[in-house]
């Protein structure tokens, strides 16, 4: 594959599991990677793992060996280590040549895993992805702009705006109920929150800075 063939890879976190119900929400993909754990998630779902990184202290060791056996990359590291193994895993698609990521979590179980999550999203290696998180029930978009996202969902469902590491700008919006038209939302603001689908499809765009869309209670889990 070459650096402008589309690479979709789908990064499953380690932690609680996720519920076998989110596999029909996960878009075709050419690339699957386990954040340690993430493995027996990877496998409740029905993805076959091309790579799982991390420390293993959580990974069943059968089932890491039957995994390695048919063909799955294993990449052990030390367990006292710099990186979670979630952001491994990242930067492992990234290396990998993806050029979209869906990650896939229940969140962990932990408040200072999550916010490391969000932080590492927001890695400078990851600004060229389009990035999707299938979180628990919720579906999250980061966006970098210039750029515009198209989200779809039942009407009046809950759509939340959230500036990422700084303040955004120039956000516009169409088919949402409190409509954004060059607008900007500061990081210590919860402006955004609680917006409402008016129509089944919204497009958010914005022009400077980076921009979390969260769709609460979206996947049917």
């Amino acid at each position: 594959m070459n650096a402008h063939t589309p690479i979709t890879a789908v990064v499953v976190l380690g932690g609680i599991p996720p519920t076998r119900a989110i596999a029909q929400h996960i878009p075709a993909h050419q690339l699957v990677i386990a954040a340690d754990s993430g493995l027996h998630g990877a496998i409740d779902l029905g993805l076959r793992v091309n790579v799982v990184i991390g420390d293993m202290d959580s990974v069943d060791k059968a089932v890491l060996a039957a995994v390695e056996a048919n063909g799955t990359t294993v990449t052990q590291l030390p367990r006292d280590k710099d990186s979670t193994d979630a952001e491994l895993a990242l930067l492992k698609a990234v290396e990998m040549g993806a050029n979209a990521i869906v990650l896939i979590t229940k969140g962990g179980g932990r408040l200072d895993h999550e916010l490391g999550v969000f932080a590492v999203l927001q890695n400078p290696s990851l600004r060229h992805c389009t990035i999707q998180a299938l979180w628990d029930n919720s579906i999250l978009s980061l966006i970098h702009g210039p750029a515009s996202v198209t989200i779809s969902g039942k009407l009046g469902s809950n759509v939340g705006l959230i500036a990422a590491g700084g303040e955004a700008s120039g956000i516009s919006t169409t088919g949402l109920k409190w409509a954004l038209a060059n607008e900007s939302l500061a990081p210590h603001s919860s402006r955004g929150i609680s917006n409402q689908l008016t129509e089944e499809t919204a497009t958010i765009s914005v022009q400077t800075g980076s921009l979390f869309v969260v769709q609460s209670s979206a996947l049917s889990t």
